[in-house]
């Protein structure tokens, strides 16, 4: 009923038909709201159109239309800086901070809240950043037609929806299906760094990427306890702030636990 509604908002004809793979896959996020306060809409209004990808749209206005082009040289004004992607940026704290420690790197930020996007836009201009871009995008279609083969640094993952209740578990961003896709993009040796605060979430992912045949796990049987003999759990990386929803998170008695996978 949601991709019915989006579809009914543009006017688009319901009688046609939408593609399967629509069907087959839901979203592993769900937006509650992209009205703005007066700040974050100054801020949209002042650097949207320079740092917000204009992506050809195909069903819903976070979707990306198959023949989309990432054009380095166009959007960061030179080609050849490593290339890192976060998907589900948040407010932007954790790559803005990133971005203004390494100047040398394009970033790209990945999120469909609008709110969410307008902070990170505020950040930006506060620091000083210049070398972030944002695609407000559903990530796995991102994935698929925007970003090319063997073209990503380094790609990170903090705190994805956990959706914690079982009927809810197929909505998980983490699969070996995204897998497939995150390897795609990534180099050869390129880092996959991924962070949760929900304990079981954590084992999910730790084995769908020790599963897949791509990745090797950098910290492989490190913080192994006797509850836990497996281990291969990353220490914290201090490119990783502590986000506001970290610390709430914290607060609540949930830890973060990190983890660190290559591109083999």
């Amino acid at each position: 009923m949601a991709a019915k509604a989006e579809r009914a908002a543009t006017g688009e004809d319901l009688t046609a038909p939408v593609p399967e793979k629509f069907h087959r896959q839901p979203y592993s996020f769900v937006r509650r709201g992209d009205r703005l306060t007066a700040r974050r809409q100054k801020a949209w209004d002042a650097y949207a159109p320079t740092h917000v990808l204009d992506l050809p749209r195909s069903i819903g206005d976070t979707s990306v239309a198959e023949g989309a082009i990432f054009d380095q040289q166009a959007l960061y004004g030179r080609t050849g800086a490593p290339l890192v992607v976060e998907i589900g940026s948040g407010l932007g704290e954790a790559i803005v901070h990133r971005a203004a420690q390494v100047p040398e790197a394009n970033f790209l930020a990945v999120e469909v809240y609008t709110p969410g996007i307008a902070d990170l836009l505020l950040k930006m201009a506060q620091a000083g950043v210049e070398n972030v871009r944002v695609a407000q995008a559903n990530a796995p279609e991102l994935l698929d037609h925007l970003l090319e083969e063997n073209s990503v640094d380094e790609l990170w993952v903090f705190f994805p929806d956990p959706w914690h209740k079982a009927r809810h578990h197929k909505r998980r961003l983490i699969s070996p299906a995204f897998a497939d896709k995150v390897a795609r993009v990534l180099k050869p040796g390129a880092v996959w760094r991924l962070a949760t605060d929900w304990e079981e979430y954590a084992l999910v992912m730790r084995e769908v990427l020790e599963a897949h045949p791509d990745f090797t796990n950098a910290h492989a049987g490190e913080g192994a306890t006797e509850e836990d003999p497996t281990g291969g759990w990353a220490p914290r990386w201090d490119g990783r702030v502590i986000t506001s929803f970290e610390r709430k998170a914290g607060e609540a008695g949930r830890r973060a636990h990190d983890l660190t996978f290559i591109r083999v």
